[in-house]
């Protein structure tokens, strides 16, 4: 069985996290790992429910140090909580808040502890390859949020695949600011561990309004790397705010427009780099969008078709993954991503993707959000009617109609058209399929 150190070799005195105005070295993120690890009471696994950055990367750390498993639920949602804890007995939540905030759990809040010592070189423990360190959710974006685990070797791998490409698109590592929550796998990947595993520096802050985000940057040094998903990189560039410069964009969550990533090259003057990935495979490939439609796996990743299905190999998994999309296949390390099988729909025989319905429904002028869905299917799977939510102050149901009917064909006109004030998006940009079914439910009727 490998070990592997629990944390890097790196200058102990380099710059590590920015937090609240200050600045936090490696060594002192090292010893307040082994300070946590060494007072945490005894128990197979905690949840990390930590709102800072920062301490939610002590609380991970330390973790993984007593050989505890974390588990990350996707949801603070009160029946998400109790559902994943009804499935984790022996359950531990580690915080940063006052009070514990999930009810009935014991909870031990991290960000009190006594200064900790300096410990030496020797005392870094040696974590075994396999070690099980994290159950990671999926969104409930297509349905029931499922656990997945993920091993302390494996995710080191997948983090040094990743941070050679972004670092390459950056021209160095990077300070790395991120607006997307810490308990998703993009997330956890992209602006917790790559820092830590691959000599960025962390911001504690979880920005989330434009203006937060420009506070956030302007914290750390240059070169700078913003971690965030399509929605909110729109939502960025509307606010047309003085940012300071930014090496390199990260995206991930949903699909990235060509437009909108030349839109960012221009008005921010840097590149966006898109990943392709899933709660189950984590990040398998990138692309620059506005340039290359392509992927590219990752260094370790290969894609092989097996039948109709398309499965991830490498020594970055315990088992080959199978993929939920439709692709493309070049080569094992090029392919185009056609969409999500549980995007694909079929109307009166005609096949098109709820993804480019989307897309084409947000593109219209005067359309600040929206989203199509599926009410109701026939028997044979087939779709009887669409129908779209959508934020449009000043538009009504002929004008989005007649802006649709433009760009596609006419079956997929939806018969509803539902205006609302806004869309309940998660912290990842996304609409969940059980907040989709509420609006269904509440807007729509269930037979015409």
């Amino acid at each position: 069985m490998s070990l592997i150190p629990l944390l890097p070799d790196a200058d102990r005195h380099a710059p590590f996290a920015y937090r609240d105005g200050s600045v936090i070295d490696r060594e002192t993120f090292y010893a307040q790992v082994m300070a946590l690890a060494a007072v945490l009471p005894q128990g197979p696994r905690v949840m990390n429910l930590c709102t800072d950055r920062y301490w939610f990367a002590v609380a991970l750390f330390a973790a993984i140090a007593r050989g505890m498993l974390t588990v990350l639920p996707n949801s603070a949602a009160p029946e998400h909580i109790a559902q994943v804890a009804a499935e984790q007995p022996g359950l531990l939540v580690l915080g940063d808040q006052a009070d514990c905030p999930v009810a009935g759990l014991p909870y031990f809040r991290v960000d009190m502890l006594p200064p900790a010592m300096r410990p030496t070189l020797g005392d870094m423990p040696l974590i075994a390859f396999d070690q099980r360190i994290t159950c990671m959710y999926t969104s409930g974006s297509t349905g029931t949020p499922m656990p997945h685990f993920k091993t302390f070797g494996r995710l080191q791998l997948a983090i040094q695949a990743g941070a050679e490409r972004v670092w390459a698109a950056a021209g160095a590592p990077c300070s790395v600011v991120g607006t997307v929550p810490i308990r998703h796998m993009y997330g956890l990947e992209s602006s917790v561990l790559l820092p830590i595993l691959a000599g960025g520096r962390m911001s504690s802050q979880i920005p989330f309004f434009p203006a937060d985000i420009a506070a956030s940057l302007a914290e750390m040094p240059a070169p700078r790397l913003l971690v965030i998903t399509p929605f909110h990189l729109r939502k960025l560039l509307e606010a047309d705010i003085v940012l300071p410069e930014i090496a390199v964009i990260l995206s991930a969550t949903a699909p990235l427009s060509a437009e909108l990533a030349a839109q960012t090259r221009q008005q921010l003057g840097c590149p966006v780099l898109e990943i392709y990935g899933s709660t189950e495979t984590g990040q398998v490939a990138t692309r620059e969008t506005d340039r290359d439609s392509n992927w590219q796996t990752l260094r370790g990743i290969a894609l092989e078709q097996r039948d109709e299905e398309f499965w991830a190999v490498g020594e970055v998994y315990e088992t080959p993954q199978m993929l939920n999309d439709n692709i493309e296949l070049f080569s094992p390390q090029l392919f185009r991503l056609v969409d999500r099988k549980a995007n694909m729909i079929n109307v009166a025989g005609k096949r098109s993707s709820l993804s480019f319905l989307n897309a084409t429904l947000t593109g219209l002028p005067g359309v600040l959000d929206g989203v199509f869905c599926v009410p109701e299917r026939s028997g044979d799977g087939e779709v009887d009617r669409l129908a779209v939510f959508v934020v449009a102050p000043g538009l009504d149901r002929s004008q989005i109609l007649a802006g649709l009917r433009q760009h596609i064909d006419s079956v997929f006109l939806p018969r509803h058209v539902v205006f609302v004030d806004t869309l309940p998006r998660d912290g990842n940009g996304k609409i969940l399929a059980r907040t989709l079914q509420d609006l269904i439910a509440q807007h729509l009727p269930k037979r015409d």
